[in-house]
């Protein structure tokens, strides 16, 4: 078992500082342990998971390995999960316990595919469904041990049905709340709505983290001022600039080096898909729309990659002692799926518990997710990812995370 950071005394201390918390959000296919560690370094307190699916997680060895990997130095940490039942969310919870510093539910995926089963934003017409959830963990993990919710604004305009749910939410007995500053309904380029999340902060007693519309640390300074919230969090912001947090305008040269160095170091461990993406990400503002073309369409092998940012980046003249030139091994993680087992046979058998007629194995299946979701996701691509410099890679990117 890793060791713990107990996540209510980082938020205590950052109180007792006069401050915030700095937090990765869970991001799809992107907040995977490589990237964690990056933005470690460059001064974020809290990170999270992707956002996993939890009955893929307790069904699927395949999925479990997929989805979550960890090293002793990947705290604190945050697992977060889309579940739309109690037993699904708990032993789930059970099963990462020993790797993570604490467990959130996704109530703010506003995604079709995901709402049309009760995932992610569907959940806010439930909000009792939500804290039976919540209390259900939380009565059975350590009192150390955090659970928390991501949740959107319910309306735009009339702010007491959130604060309503959300102290509901709290009532749980959950460590903190997340609030994204939007509805499930309004897009991106709608602004965060700042004084609803400052009602809601007023509200709770427990700590409430801001999300939304965070592309630099002056940004989220506002967001602490304007709110007095507990903790900001970002994504799209530090998918883009890594660095963020620490005071940077845009990714330094230094952040690419590291990622470079992560990357070699991980090998096999991260993927082709999730290493190009993230290079393609933080070198916008580094490269001309010329040479992001043609980062963009290398052909798949990563040393390609590698060549290609050495040979355009000035790599050699950034002197970085300050990071640890070492990447941790990750932890050889495994779990017991025979409580969830049995939970689901005291309940009976349901659908979701059989594929083409034959009850899970975890050693064979991938999941529902990896079955349907995935595909469902891969399809939607051409239709709406965002054309980024000619190359439409974002791979679902603009659909996968909340904010």
């Amino acid at each position: 078992m890793k060791e713990k950071t107990n996540i209510r005394q980082l938020f205590s201390l950052a109180a007792e500082r006069n401050t915030f918390l700095k937090i990765c959000a869970p991001m799809v296919r992107y907040s995977k342990l490589e990237f964690r560690s990056l933005v470690r370094t460059y001064g974020t307190d809290l990170a999270f998971t992707s956002m996993i699916m939890a009955d893929s997680f307790c069904k699927s060895e395949k999925a479990r390995l997929n989805e979550f990997t960890t090293n002793e130095d990947d705290t604190p940490l945050i697992a977060q999960f889309a579940a739309n039942n109690t037993i699904d969310f708990l032993s789930a919870s059970e099963m990462v316990y020993p790797y993570v510093d604490g467990v959130d539910l996704n109530c703010g995926c506003p995604q079709r595919w995901a709402m049309a089963e009760g995932y992610g934003s569907a959940l806010l017409k439930t909000p009792e469904l939500i804290a039976d959830m919540l209390g259900t963990v939380r009565r059975n993990m350590p009192s150390s041990f955090s659970v928390s919710v991501k949740v959107r604004l319910l309306s735009s305009t009339s702010h007491k049905h959130t604060v309503d749910m959300c102290r509901q939410l709290e009532s749980a007995g959950i460590t903190f709340i997340t609030v994204h500053g939007r509805t499930a309904a309004e897009m991106t380029k709608v602004p965060v709505h700042r004084e609803a999340l400052l009602e809601i902060k007023q509200s709770l007693a427990i700590p409430m983290v801001a999300n939304g519309d965070i592309f630099t640390l002056d940004d989220a300074e506002q967001m602490y001022t304007q709110t007095n919230c507990d903790g900001v969090m970002t994504a799209r912001g530090i998918l883009n600039n890594p660095a963020l947090f620490s005071g940077h305008k845009s990714t330094p040269v230094e952040c690419v080096k590291r990622w470079l160095n992560i990357c070699q170091q991980a090998d096999t461990d991260i993927t082709y898909q999730c290493m190009h993406h993230h290079f393609s990400f933080m070198t916008e503002s580094l490269l001309n729309k010329r040479l992001r073309l043609q980062l963009n369409n290398l052909s798949k092998e990563k040393q390609n990659v590698y060549e290609f940012i050495r040979t355009h980046l000035p790599l050699d003249s950034v002197t970085d002692e300050a990071f640890m030139q070492d990447y941790p091994q990750k932890i050889n993680c495994s779990y017991n799926d025979q409580i969830y087992r049995q939970r689901v046979a005291e309940h009976g058998a349901t659908s979701d518990s059989v594929v083409d007629g034959c009850v899970y194995d975890p050693e064979e299946s991938d999941g529902n997710f990896f079955r349907s979701k995935r595909v469902e996701l891969d399809e939607s691509t051409d239709d709406v990812a965002e054309d980024v410099d000619g190359v439409s890679f974002m791979d679902g990117g603009s659909l996968l995370f909340d904010d």
